[in-house]
């Protein structure tokens, strides 16, 4: 029973429960997937039917993983077969249960007013877009927002995290961004700007059937 009601999993070489973040990220990437359709049928369709069921898998997921074992999780293991070809990267289990446990809190609260009480409100919209930012930043980015609470919480050093930023080290200089590269990336921005402001007419024109297979014209 205590091998089955745990949370993380021992490895040889690591002094605590440890996790593998390359299945994480994965299982972070379905999750924001689920999000971004359910919320997309909510803006162009006004039909809540996916947000609910996602609501409900998500806390589900999320309560196997807190209470029970992470390894039981079904986007988790889901996850883990996605990337079971590649090298686990290991880190520590407790802060990433400390952001799992927010995320129980705030799917919690969405499947309380949305699916219990069948109700949708700024506080509903504003959930959502959190839980999309986290599994965002966690998905793409490697970055476990979440896990950035943990040591204001517990006045402690998380041990063991992903890309190994908890230690303490200097860049290298692959890592390092010139003042040119920034200007760069502002005047990247800028351009966008610029082509907003010129182009926005004609970019807002419909684009039409060139093979004319669906029927529509070309408009002037």
């Amino acid at each position: 029973m205590k091998k089955i009601v745990q949370f993380g999993e021992t490895v040889e070489g690591y002094n605590i429960p440890v996790l593998n973040e390359r299945e994480i990220r994965a299982s972070a990437g379905i999750l924001f997937l689920g999000l971004i359709l359910s919320l997309m049928q909510i803006m162009y369709k006004n039909d809540f039917l996916l947000i609910k069921y996602f609501i409900t898998i998500f806390l589900t997921d999320f309560i196997i993983r807190v209470f029970v074992n992470p390894k039981f999780a079904p986007t988790l293991i889901i996850g883990r077969l996605i990337v079971r070809n590649q090298t686990p990267e290991y880190v520590g289990a407790m802060q990433k249960k400390f952001a799992w446990v927010i995320g129980l809190a705030l799917s919690a609260i969405m499947f309380t007013l949305m699916v219990v009480v069948n109700s949708y409100s700024p506080i509903t919209g504003i959930i959502c877009l959190i839980c999309l930012v986290f599994t965002f930043f966690e998905s793409v980015f490697g970055i476990c927002l979440g896990c950035k609470f943990y040591k204001i919480f517990y006045k402690e050093k998380a041990q063991y995290c992903p890309g190994e930023v908890c230690d303490v080290k200097a860049k290298q200089d692959i890592q390092k961004t010139s003042p040119t590269q920034l200007l760069i990336v502002f005047g990247f921005v800028a351009y966008i700007w610029i082509a907003a402001v010129l182009f926005n007419t004609t970019f807002s024109k419909p684009p039409y059937d060139l093979l004319g297979i669906f029927g529509t014209t070309k408009t002037k």
